[in-house]
């Protein structure tokens, strides 16, 4: 069955809207429950942030009382709820697509192994299903639908369920970036040193990690909801504090699903707590704690890829290095990203200062320019773990072909930030590339 004609399946139909609306209560306000260990998530317990919740800590110096948070959320998941039982559907889960967008949308999965695939093409050629369409093939391409007897129909329905948790309106951290990691985790899994050694459970938790490793994302981060007081922190101690509420989300939605339920408890367990595993680790508080361990595998030589651990920590690293792997695209496409995370950033910045809060560093639109940002990350963050990653796999053609990307991105980088401090003519600190700077840039470039 094709990818694409999958869209058209996920769809159940009733004999009566009372089955209807038994169907989306049963989905939307039901607490999950399961037999794990694991404690889930209910799918929307916590969406975006609210600000006047914000609003009144700023004031009164502290955060209301747990029944007024709840009261608060428990609204927001009412009025969403609502929506769906007066019929109102989201416009993101039509699949309107003529033929000619499908055809295009076929002929870019066949080539989803090259490593200049634009997924913002491929979001608007599948009406913004990029993340589901995706999914789809990649567990249809790796057999796993096949080897878990995976229902295709409640498969689909978790896929759109992921897609939906992820907050369109973030600039980044959106299901186009969850499809775009997706893409790249798919690229480091066929990796022959990786490859031979993988099991299909490997490939399916690292798929499964990539697409839902920023699922919820609220758009600010993790010291933005400690220093808010925002009931995420509470509820994960301040520590990991997106990525335990990215990992319990997925559990969540995954028992609510049943996509997993015909698996043997103990299997299903597993894929629980390795899936955390993957998603916590891509927490870059923890990236030196990731780099030292690598490292010493490496100097040591003692990695061991029949054993079930050592595949894990590498698949961890490898979706450290998808989530992160922006920098190591084509121009086109990294600058993309470049200015989408930073105007991420700058709407933190000025939400903080809005509501008297300490800026965060590299959300001052005024101080923190997109270049100096892009060359910090990628000289103290990308450049390291590239080349460790590049260390493990023997120097592929992909390997070397992301650290010359890497190498001519940040040097355009440069060139940007250098025509910014030197340019007189301009008051603009945004870190936008202008098209005469891009075309200089362009012009410049070597082959």
């Amino acid at each position: 069955m094709s990818c694409l004609m999958v869209e058209r399946c996920g769809e159940i139909s009733f004999d009566s809207p009372d089955q209807n609306a038994k169907c989306v209560r049963m989905l939307g306000d039901a607490r999950v429950r399961g037999q794990t260990g694991v404690v889930s998530e209910r799918r929307g317990s916590y969406p975006f942030i609210d600000f006047r919740l914000l609003n009144n800590t700023a004031l009164s110096g502290e955060v209301g009382t747990k029944k007024k948070v709840k009261r608060l959320l428990s609204f927001q998941r009412y009025f969403h709820a609502s929506r769906l039982l007066r019929g109102i559907v989201p416009q993101a889960s039509l699949y309107l697509l003529d033929e000619d967008y499908l055809g295009q949308a076929r002929h870019m999965l066949s080539k989803v192994g090259m490593w200049d695939f634009d997924i913002f093409l491929f979001d608007r050629l599948t009406n913004g299903n990029s993340l589901v369409t995706l999914l789809c093939h990649l567990f249809n391409v790796h057999g796993l639908i096949h080897h878990f007897q995976l229902d295709m129909v409640t498969l689909h329905r978790f896929f759109v369920m992921v897609q939906e948790d992820y907050h369109s309106q973030n600039p980044y951290h959106n299901a186009v970036h969850a499809a775009d990691v997706t893409q790249a985790m798919h690229c480091y899994l066929r990796e022959p040193k990786l490859a031979s050694f993988l099991t299909p459970s490997d490939i399916m938790l690292g798929l499964l990690a990539a697409a839902a490793h920023d699922v919820d994302h609220p758009g600010v981060n993790q010291p933005f909801l400690i220093k808010t007081k925002h009931h995420l922190a509470s509820l994960y101690q301040n520590v990991s504090v997106l990525e335990n509420h990215h990992w319990r989300s997925t559990i969540g939605m995954l028992r609510e699903s049943r996509l997993l339920a015909h698996l043997p408890k103990e299997l299903t367990q597993d894929i629980e707590q390795q899936l955390g595993s993957l998603i916590l680790a891509t927490d870059i508080n923890r990236q030196n704690e990731f780099l030292i361990r690598l490292k010493s595998h490496l100097d040591n030589q003692d990695l061991r890829l029949e054993d079930a651990q050592d595949r894990h920590f590498m698949l961890q690293i490898a979706l450290k290095c998808a989530d992160i792997c922006n920098p190591c695209r084509v121009w086109d496409l990294s600058k993309q990203w470049s200015e989408r995370v930073c105007e991420e950033f700058y709407r933190q910045g000025d939400l903080e200062q809005k509501f008297e809060l300490e800026i965060s560093p590299l959300c001052n639109q005024q101080k923190d320019t997109v270049p100096s940002i892009q060359i910090g990350f990628m000289t103290y963050i990308v450049e390291p773990l590239f080349e460790r990653w590049a260390q493990f796999t023997g120097n592929t053609p992909l390997s070397e072909n992301m650290l010359n990307h890497l190498r001519r991105n940040k040097a355009k980088w440069k060139s940007l930030l250098h025509k910014q401090h030197s340019s007189s003519r301009s008051n603009d600190h945004s870190g936008q590339v202008t098209g005469s700077q891009e075309q200089s840039l362009n012009e410049e470039e070597t082959p």
